[in-house]
Formats: C-alpha cells, sequence, structure tokens
C-alpha cells in the first residue's frame, strides 16, 4: 500500500474555515506523485479559491518527482465539512495514499443540530490486491480490470463481497457509548464501485454532503457513490449486549438497470460557512449562459490503444504543460481552446481539447452516461448545483423537471449507466479547473477535461493569485527549473 506517515488510510486533517493549510508532501515513491483535495478540492470540494494552482492534478501542476518535496500552500476560505485527499497520478490511489480533510465551523457560526458527543472518519472503498503498477499496466494493455478483490474499511480487509466476515480477520473496531450521538464521516476513495453504507440495527441521520448542510432525513442504509463524503449523526440507542456491524457492500454491480436512487435536498435555512442562509443564492433564478452536454462510452480503441472519452475527446496527459502556466509563460500548443458543446459526429480522437469559458459566466452541463457502469463525476475548484436526474438522454425538455430551489451543492455527483445527471455551476473562481469522472480506471483512459476560465477585465491579478514561488516546472518549460 501506499501510506502516508506510515499510516494506511493516512491521517485526517483538521482545519477550520478560512484557516491558511500548508501541507508538505515528501515523495519518497519512485515515481512521480500529485495529491489532489476532493472538495477537497477538486471539488468535492476544497475550492482553492482563486489558486488552482494549488489543486494537485496534471493540467495545473507538474508532478512532484520521486524523492522531491512540495509544499502546498492554500486558504479554506468560506468552507465547511467532510473532504479528503487522494493521489491524482499514476493510478496510486488503488493503493492508498488517501486520508480525511475536515473543515469545521468557526465557533460564531451554528450547526444545524446539536454538538455530537463525538466525530469519526471511516473511509470505505473497494479493493483491488494487485498492485497499482500492475492494475496500470493492465489498462496499458487494454485490458479490463475485473471485478474487485473485496471491500476495504478504513484500510482493513478486504472484505469478500458475498460472504460474512470470518472470525479472526483484521478489522476496524469503534467505541462508543450507549446512549450518545456521534457524527460519522464516511467517504467513498475507492477505484470503482458504489457501495451501501449502514450500520446494523441502528438508523442515522443525513446532515452534510461535500460541505454543504442538508435537508436532515433518517436512513437504515445509505448508497455512496466513489469520491463522495457525507456526514451522518448516528444515536447509539440499541441495548449494547454485543457488538454492531458496520458494512460496507457493493452496489450496481454486473448491472446496467436502474435501482433506487436517493433525491438529497439541501437544507437552506441553515448557515453554511457564514452566518447566512445557505439558500439565499438563488441560482434557479439566473439566466444560464453556456450549455455543455458532456457524453461518456465505454472505452473504445483509439490510435491503437484503449481509451475513453468525453464527447469523443480523449485527454492526452502525458509530458504535458499545465495550463495556466503555459498561460503565463506564452507557450504556444500547449492545449486547444476547442472543446465541444455537444458530442462529435465523427470517430473519437486523442487531444488536449478544453473548455474556454468567462468569468461569472453561469453554466449547464449535462452528464449524459452512455456507458455501462456508474459514473461519479467530479469538478475542482466548485460546487455545483445537482438539479436533475432520469434516466434515457438528455433534451431541452428536461428542464422542466429540474429543481431550481433546494437542489443541494456538492463537488461530486453519481450518473446512472443508461441516464443523465444536470448541474448548474457559477464559474467565480477564476484558473484551470480539471472536470473527470472520478472511477478510476476511466480517469486514467482518458475520460477527463479542463475548463478554463479567465476574468479578461482583471489587470491587476486581483481575481486569481499569481504562479508561487515554488511552482514546479515540466513539459516545455521543465527548462526553468
Amino acid at each position: 500500500v501506499i501510506a502516508v506517515n506510515g499510516k494506511f488510510p493516512g491521517p485526517t486533517l483538521n482545519v477550520t474555515t478560512n484557516y491558511h493549510v500548508i501541507v508538505n508532501v515528501k515523495n519518497r515513491l519512485d515515481e512521480s506523485l500529485l495529491i489532489t483535495w476532493y472538495n477537497i478540492m477538486t471539488l468535492p470540494g476544497i475550492e482553492m479559491r482563486r489558486s488552482s494552482w494549488q489543486d494537485g492534478v496534471l493540467g495545473t501542476n507538474c508532478p512532484i518527482p520521486s524523492k522531491w518535496n512540495w509544499t502546498y500552500h492554500f486558504q479554506v476560505k468560506d468552507q465547511i465539512g467532510s473532504y479528503h485527499y487522494v493521489p491524482s497520478t499514476n493510478f496510486q490511489r488503488a493503493a492508498g495514499g488517501f486520508g480525511g480533510f475536515v473543515i469545521t465551523n468557526r465557533k460564531v457560526i451554528k450547526l444545524p443540530f446539536d454538538m455530537p458527543d463525538g466525530d469519526m472518519v471511516i473511509t470505505i472503498g473497494d479493493w483491488y490486491t494487485r498492485n497499482h503498477s500492475a492494475l496500470r499496466a493492465s489498462l496499458d494493455n487494454g485490458e479490463e480490470l475485473g471485478m474487485p478483490d473485496g471491500v476495504l474499511i478504513n484500510g482493513r480487509g478486504p472484505f469478500k463481497y458475498s460472504s460474512v466476515v470470518p472470525d479472526g480477520i483484521n478489522h476496524t473496531t469503534l467505541n462508543v457509548d450507549p446512549g450518545k450521538t456521534y457524527r460519522i464521516r464516511v467517504i467513498n476513495v475507492g477505484v470503482s464501485t458504489c457501495l451501501n453504507f449502514r450500520i446494523q440495527n441502528h438508523s442515522f441521520l443525513l446532515a452534510e454532503a461535500e460541505g454543504h448542510y442538508t435537508s436532515q432525513q433518517n436512513y437504515s442504509s445509505f448508497d455512496i457513490h466513489v469520491g463522495q463524503s457525507y456526514s451522518f449523526l448516528v444515536t447509539m440507542d440499541q441495548i449494547a449486549s454485543s457488538d454492531f456491524y458496520v458494512v460496507a457492500s457493493p452496489r450496481f454491480v454486473d448491472q446496467s438497470e436502474w435501482q433506487r436512487f436517493t433525491s438529497i435536498r439541501m437544507n437552506n435555512s441553515a448557515s453554511g460557512a457564514r452566518p447566512n442562509p445557505q439558500g439565499s443564492f438563488h441560482y434557479g433564478s439566473i439566466n444560464i449562459t453556456d450549455t455543455y452536454v458532456l457524453r461518456s462510452v465505454p472505452p473504445v480503441m483509439i490510435s491503437g490503444t484503449r481509451r475513453a472519452s468525453f464527447n469523443g475527446i480523449s485527454f492526452a496527459n502525458p509530458k504535458i504543460t499545465p495550463v495556466r502556466l503555459a498561460d503565463r509563460h506564452n507557450v504556444k500548443g500547449a492545449y486547444k481552446l476547442n472543446f465541444p458543446k455537444t458530442p462529435l459526429n465523427e470517430p473519437p480522437r486523442i487531444a488536449r481539447s478544453i473548455i474556454n469559458e468567462t468569468y461569472k459566466a453561469f453554466v449547464e452541463i449535462i452528464l449524459q452516461n452512455n456507458d455501462t457502469v456508474v459514473q461519479s463525476f467530479h469538478m475542482d475548484g466548485y460546487s455545483f448545483f445537482v438539479v436533475g436526474m432520469a434516466y434515457r438522454n438528455w433534451t431541452e425538455d428536461s428542464r422542466g423537471s429540474y429543481n431550481r430551489w433546494d437542489a443541494i451543492s456538492r463537488s461530486t455527483t453519481q450518473v446512472f449507466p443508461g441516464g443523465w445527471t444536470a448541474i448548474l455551476v457559477y464559474l467565480d473562481n477564476v484558473g484551470a479547473w480539471n472536470l473527470r469522472t472520478v472511477n478510476l480506471d476511466r480517469w486514467y483512459l482518458g475520460q477527463e477535461t479542463y475548463i478554463r476560465i479567465i476574468n479578461p477585465e482583471d489587470h491587476e491579478q486581483k481575481t486569481e493569485l499569481p504562479v508561487p514561488d515554488n511552482a514546479l516546472f515540466c513539459g516545455v518549460l521543465g527548462h526553468l527549473q
């Protein structure tokens, strides 16, 4: 496994809203590395306000070479909630390198629930016993990864898909007291499998999804898709005559049909990171400036290699010069601003094609999943409003079903096979931000792009921070290192 500070999963980072965070990453692997912050930041959220330089993906940062250090420095501006960090390069997430990232409220901002008696992070995810380099080689050879070997909970396992946990298996024990209420933050850090989470003989109250408080509702089980983070409130109200299982089991495995899905709504009256209510931004009344329909399909052969794509474009990362670094140094040909707004009616191709957008645009993105698997979609630097989700292909008439009042704002959303998910996003964060599938095999095979957001009126760099002094250089700018 890939450990962080000798731990697997890595340590949870605990910070408070508006803190400046400094993370010194020492790469002791035998290959290059980047860390991205899920909604930590790539979206899932940590939004890296004004500073895509800290995003930790190949289109915005040069990788940290083996045996090098690099220091991330960012502010968790106006954010609260449950996030996580993961490696973003070389399929390393399949071997670990992940951990929780918790942003707590300032004391002056009241929680929309009573202070819990305890707070804990649980990571869940599918797991392959082959290491990440072997999995990567399989994809490079045009092969499928096949079924995972099981599921991990807090790094222990793998627990098999179809058997009761045998005696003696190494598992995590969470110590709780009868009658007390705990905030449990659950994160799916896996490769590609949706997991159903539940606690034996207990119901739990959904309280938060990736930095936004939800309309509170009790559940006996809950589906958590790859890359998603939730907070639940659990009161230990059962007679403590024995231990209770915590279970994460796969959903949608070898299935193309829809099953039930949960409609999550935002608690508009609760305060978020600021005193004003979360629902004070009336997204449903803003005029849309651009619409993008991003269609994903099963991987196909392109130029002799097996690749995945959005709209017929499979993104090419190797030896790339990061987008905004290329802009600042007037590098020509590092990318093209010609990403198609709708699926191409032509054979797919490999390209560095990205979306060109303007500061403060209000964009509608339709995630059309014509693949055979459940997808998770993530956008770095932002949270977006998940306003619609349905079966079959999206049409303009589908807008009539949108939730324009209390849709949840988050950075990662699921898109079911044979269906679509619609999101609305206000582009108020200048930079170059990654849009991708979180399914690790599809992401590795090219199912991603970037959205380049510039403010043409910002002549004094007030809406985007300058290139950091410790910036790494690569690609055609490697000679500047």
